[in-house]
């Protein structure tokens, strides 16, 4: 009996590899709790935030001494731009903030992210820096804001010092608990290939605590933005958290929204620099 020949399977067509569906990633299957992008939902949270916003000020909801509009926040941003408010324009006080922000907060990294990792692997180094920074650290910076003035005075050392004392405790901590959080099945992979103690800190136990390291940086510079209003209450004549301050005593809740807008900017402009950088420097994250 004479069987025909069978014919060759039909190759997918242009259209039919172009709407595949791609390979399923570790967890798909089954969905991975907050799997997936939330980026649709964030803009669609912020546009419905702002019109709400728009709503409750235009149709005199809410009176503009409490909440002023956008268009006056614009107005406003224009007017302070161009013709400054209590002697300093807009871009003096955002440059001498961002001075004291992120000055402190890179020498917090030079000195906060080693004795971390110090505390991690060294048992006298954690005994000698532990009591202090746990003591410190759930301490509003209020509360030693008075001590650092009669230490150091009023200049711009203590409002430097201020916020650098506010980063440095989350930082050490998250160090610390980024070496702590090390496999010990990579620690002895790499101790049967010969590595030394120092090349055992430097290439295993660092770069597995980076992810922590990441996250300690993200919160401390918001510390860091929390406590600058702090650290400009006292003999300041420039700053954001000035001007925030300032305004606010003489009831101008349009150039106080206009600061705390600006000082979120920054806050969250920097974070996603942080995101991006973690994400290019520590792609192993999440994936061993």
């Amino acid at each position: 009996m004479n069987t025909l020949p069978k014919a060759a399977p039909a190759r997918p067509g242009l259209l039919t590899k172009l709407f595949a569906k791609k390979p399923a990633k570790p967890g798909e299957a089954f969905g991975a709790p907050g799997q997936g992008s939330s980026l649709a939902i964030s803009i669609t949270t912020v546009v419905v935030l702002f019109l709400v916003w728009i709503l409750v000020t235009t149709t005199g909801m809410v009176k503009p001494l409490f909440l002023p509009g956008p268009h006056a926040i614009y107005a406003k941003f224009i007017e302070v731009s161009t013709e400054g408010f209590a002697g300093s324009t807009l871009w003096q006080h955002t440059l001498i903030s961002l001075y004291r922000v992120f000055g402190a907060f890179a020498l917090a990294c030079v000195t906060a992210i080693p004795i971390g990792i110090m505390m991690g692997v060294n048992r006298v180094v954690r005994g000698i820096f532990d009591p202090p920074i746990e003591f410190y650290r759930p301490l509003p910076p209020l509360a030693y804001l008075p001590l650092v003035i009669i230490w150091f005075g009023i200049g711009e050392f203590s409002k430097v010092l201020l916020i650098y004392l506010a980063i440095f405790a989350p930082l050490a901590i998250a160090a610390r608990s980024g070496v702590r959080s090390v496999s010990m099945e990579q620690i002895h992979a790499a101790y049967s290939m010969g590595a030394s103690p120092r090349q055992i800190i430097m290439h295993v136990i660092v770069k597995s605590a980076l992810p922590e390291i990441f996250t300690g940086m993200r919160i401390g510079v918001g510390v860091g933005w929390t406590t600058l209003v702090a650290a400009e209450m006292v003999a300041s004549s420039k700053g954001l958290g000035f001007m925030v301050l300032n305004a606010a005593e003489f009831l101008a809740s349009d150039v106080v929204i206009m600061g705390i807008i600006i000082i979120g900017l920054f806050a969250f402009t920097f974070d996603l620099l942080m995101r991006y950088l973690e994400k290019v420097l520590v792609p192993w994250k999440g994936k061993v």
